[in-house]
């Protein structure tokens, strides 16, 4: 029998991946390769994209997934890429990659500086057109290659995203899709198109846009001059992809407005679906288009909670790792095991990571535990585990308060996702903490399970981008709120947002130093 599968390329971070799905979702095959982005010694802060080295590392991950999966190249119906947002590749009018940077590329803090200078009113208006701020957007890179290269800028012909840029290896043809295109802050929201007149605004040339082409459309068909590196065959369609957390929306099955999730990764995506995109009055808020036509999602983000609980492995629990390691099991396994005999709300402790979104005055307080007693019994390493857990779950309850003040609207559930669900202790906290009930969806890859439904979508194997997203994930637990716990949590969550400003006071007064602040502030 001749069966049907579908390939997600998946541009992250920290590598790059190629995933097989069969039709009914199933993952047959992943292989990934690490890469790193280099800091060019002349600019610190900068993040290079080896757009050559890293090509050739997604020739290796297509090939060994092919050849792992044991599928024939006619059975590959489509292909379909994602990546990590905001990274940006350069091309010039022969259609060759010129200059490219990675996600959190921190060169241009200059240009930010600048542009609030020139005109202080500019990013709110801005915002308010596109749902971005300086401090992620491609205006402050595309100003700084005008300053500190002007004979590439001079070049450019288009600019991209990394997903365009692996469709255009694939394809050949270069073109731009508005879940991840309108990161860039050079985008109209509600036209989902690019608006040159943004670019006019902050001195930004207005010939570079490539067409922009919706998620889940026909780019075009893989080229024959990869069938020798990939395993490929010539004619497989390339159908749009999008950025990566709107992918790994759909991979959840978080499709229609109304609907919402958490990504707990090293940051904490809050994203709330919606058919009406307001911009936040008051700039707290990032706004983008979904990977589904007419759709869009509020996004917040929580800095860093998955770094923090690194950090306290690393720092604090050998002792933990040293028993994973003999018995098998994660370390953090072990932490979340002790941390459920702390009881709900540790105790009264209170701890500052990441604050609540405020996106145009976007800063973090020093990292801070408090308001523990010298009583071993009580506060040991198993309540400051708890607190960090405890912590992320009320800077999502700000972000989900966040989106509801810009909205008027609450999810009546929530999909929880990526590592941090992996923690059932972690997923029960958030449902405490926010008082509905968390759903873990049964894929680890969702991203990459976004990819293949915009795949199976665009050569007709699904009808409807949402049903299919529906029909294909499923939910393996679901925490339901515990209204003591609820309670108590209101509490402590009210105590946590009067200590923390005060926490930030002690930052800029220069007491303490930011855990992170936004370029230009």
């Amino acid at each position: 029998m001749h069966h049907e599968y579908l390939m997600a390329i998946d541009a992250g971070t920290g590598s790059v991946r190629a995933v097989i799905f069969d039709a009914k979702g199933n993952q047959v095959a992943a292989v990934s390769e690490e890469w790193e982005h280099k800091e060019d010694p002349r600019y610190p802060g900068s993040m290079d994209f080896d757009w050559n080295h890293n090509w050739e590392l997604t020739e290796n991950c297509i090939r060994q997934a092919m050849a792992k999966s044991g599928i024939q190249a006619e059975e590959l119906k489509g292909i379909s890429t994602t990546c990590m947002r905001e990274g940006i590749v350069l091309y010039d009018a022969s259609g060759k990659e010129i200059w490219a940077c990675a996600n959190v590329d921190a060169r241009s803090n200059d240009e930010v500086a600048f542009l609030i200078s020139q005109n202080k009113a500019l990013e709110k208006e801005l915002y308010l057109k596109s749902g971005q701020t300086y401090s992620l957007s491609a205006i402050p890179r595309l100003l700084w290659v005008k300053n500190k290269m002007p004979e590439i800028y001079d070049k450019i012909a288009s600019v991209g995203m990394f997903n365009d840029w692996l469709a255009y290896k694939l394809t050949g043809i270069l073109a731009t899709e508005p879940s991840n295109g309108s990161t860039t802050g050079l985008f109209d929201l509600q036209s989902r198109r690019w608006d040159p007149e943004i670019a006019a605004k902050c001195g930004i040339r207005t010939d570079i846009f490539p067409d922009v082409k919706e998620s889940g459309f026909v780019l075009g068909r893989t080229d024959k001059k990869l069938v020798a590196n990939t395993g490929l065959k010539a004619g497989i369609p390339v159908v749009v992809g999008g950025g990566d957390c709107q992918l790994g929306s759909l991979g959840v099955g978080v499709v229609n407005a109304g609907e919402a999730g958490v990504f707990g990764g090293s940051f904490w995506q809050y994203e709330y679906n919606t058919d009406h995109p307001r911009p936040d009055a008051d700039c707290r808020v990032r706004v983008n288009c979904h990977a589904i036509p007419g759709l869009w999602q509020y996004e917040a983000l929580a800095f860093q909670p998955g770094l923090v609980m690194r950090w306290y492995r690393d720092g604090f629990c050998q002792a933990e790792k040293e028993l994973g390691a003999q018995t098998g099991r994660s370390a953090y396994d072990i932490m979340n095991e002790r941390a459920t005999f702390v009881p709900p709300g540790s105790y009264g402790m209170l701890c500052a990571f990441s604050d609540v979104m405020n996106f145009i005055q976007w800063k973090h307080a020093a990292p801070t535990f408090s308001n523990f007693m010298l009583n071993p019994e009580k506060y040991n390493k198993y309540t400051f585990y708890r607190a960090i857990l405890e912590n992320a779950a009320l800077v999502t309850k700000g972000n989900v308060d966040l989106v509801y003040q810009t909205t008027g609207k609450l999810p009546p559930e929530i999909t929880f996702a990526s590592g941090a669900a992996n923690s059932p202790l972690w997923s029960r906290i958030l449902a405490d903490v926010l008082g509905i009930p968390v759903n873990v969806p049964k894929v680890k890859e969702a991203t990459a399970l976004g990819g293949a439904i915009l795949a199976g979508y665009g050569v007709g194997i699904y009808g409807d981008i949402a049903k299919a997203a529906k029909e294909l994930v499923s939910i393996e637990n679901r925490f339901e709120p515990d209204p003591e716990n609820h309670a108590l949590y209101g509490e402590i969550y009210e105590k946590w947002r009067a200590f923390y400003p005060a926490q930030l006071k002690l930052c800029d007064a220069g007491i303490t130093k930011n855990m992170w602040i936004a370029p230009g502030l």
